[in-house]
């Protein structure tokens, strides 16, 4: 049988894998490849290598570890296929599940590649390609925005790299920043004061910390302020040095509050600033500072800008395929809206039309 035929030299591959796939069948082998080889163009889309095949001879070529990964992921789906009609979900959940971490394994494995963040109890391995380029961005610049849905592990790295940082003495504290802005809650029955009330949102930092560093030290640490709690509000006035601060949740302040937080920022110290720009619950007619200073600050040297997507996700497959499905009925609502406004907007038209038609016919008469 002849060979597939690749659309790159093998040079330009790093690396050719030919895959045989047995028992030869040409229905699975149609299952598996989709209509009009979907879901093999899924495959070379997610993991960046090319594949080609003449019957059930697969021929893959690209990145080493890339190649490896896309293997494993068509021989899972071959025998995946033989049991159920595969779809381009399937596809993406075996991508999600098993290839994209075995990617990752490999790329991680190369010494001098590899992007580590060591806190005191866990060394921890940032997944996939964003997120290492994130981390790699929080230890170049002194400002750093980590932009994307839920899941994605921008605040988690971001506590992280605070923890690190801490631990080897490159800053002196670590200030966990959050606008008191309710969520469909209100904060105002909770005890306490402003710090007290807004303590409970703050729970996903603190339990970051408890993992890296232990819970006896956290406590101690925020007793003797060398972790501080610090609502937004509370931050106008200070000057912020030798500090790592992370501002979370950053979609819900507002532009005059985005301002007055990026000018506390002093010598020595690291920001990042995380949100998602799809979910900001500041009041109707509000905008959202974080929204405005990615316009202003886009050709800021200096400042780094990491911008995740659901192909990041690094909980449960399905919360991926969540954001997608909200993602995709949010644009088809405002596709709706946007069509009722031109729908108003040409009414008013007419009867705008109809009214002069009958103002001049008057005129006319007269």
């Amino acid at each position: 049988m002849d060979q597939p035929v690749l659309s790159q030299p093998a040079s330009a591959a790093n690396r050719v894998i030919t895959l045989n796939l047995e028992p030869n069948d040409p229905q699975r082998l149609a299952n598996l490849c989709g209509q009009r080889d979907e879901h093999l163009k899924l495959i070379e889309e997610r993991l960046g290598v090319t594949l080609r095949n003449r019957g059930n001879v697969f021929q893959l070529a690209g990145p080493g570890p890339r190649v490896k990964a896309a293997s494993n992921v068509v021989e899972h789906l071959y025998r995946e296929a033989e049991a159920s009609e595969l779809t381009p979900d399937t596809v993406h959940l075996f991508l999600q599940e098993s290839g994209l971490e075995a990617l990752e394994e490999e790329e991680g494995s190369h010494g001098d590649d590899e992007v580590l963040l060591r806190t005191p109890k866990t060394l921890i391995k940032p997944r996939g390609l964003n997120q290492q380029g994130y981390v790699s961005s929080i230890r170049a610049h002194d400002i750093n925005f980590g932009i994307g849905p839920a899941g994605t592990g921008k605040t988690y790295l971001a506590v992280a790299a605070a923890v690190e940082a801490l631990n080897q003495q490159e800053v002196r504290r670590i200030l966990l920043v959050r606008p008191a802005v309710e969520a469909g809650e209100k904060l105002g029955f909770l005890p306490g004061d402003l710090a007290q009330k807004i303590d409970p949102y703050l729970r996903p930092l603190y339990d970051a910390l408890y993992e890296m560093i232990g819970f006896e030290q956290v406590a101690k640490l925020i007793e003797r302020q060398i972790i501080e709690i610090a609502p937004l509000a509370y931050m106008r006035g200070r000057t912020l040095n030798n500090a790592f601060i992370i501002l979370d949740e950053s979609q819900n302040t507002t532009r005059e509050q985005m301002k007055m937080f990026l000018t506390r920022i002093g010598f020595g110290s690291t920001a990042v600033i995380t949100g998602d720009i799809t979910q900001v619950d500041l009041p109707r007619g509000q905008a959202s500072g974080l929204i405005q200073v990615l316009d202003v600050l886009k050709d800021t040297p200096g400042i780094g800008v990491t911008h995740f997507a659901a192909k990041d996700v690094v909980r449960h497959p399905l919360v991926q395929r969540i954001i997608e499905a909200y993602d995709h009925f949010e644009a088809e609502e405002e596709a709706k809206a946007r069509a009722k406004r031109e729908a108003r907007e040409q009414e008013r038209e007419a009867l705008r039309q109809e009214r002069l038609e009958r103002q001049n016919g008057r005129e006319e008469d007269s």
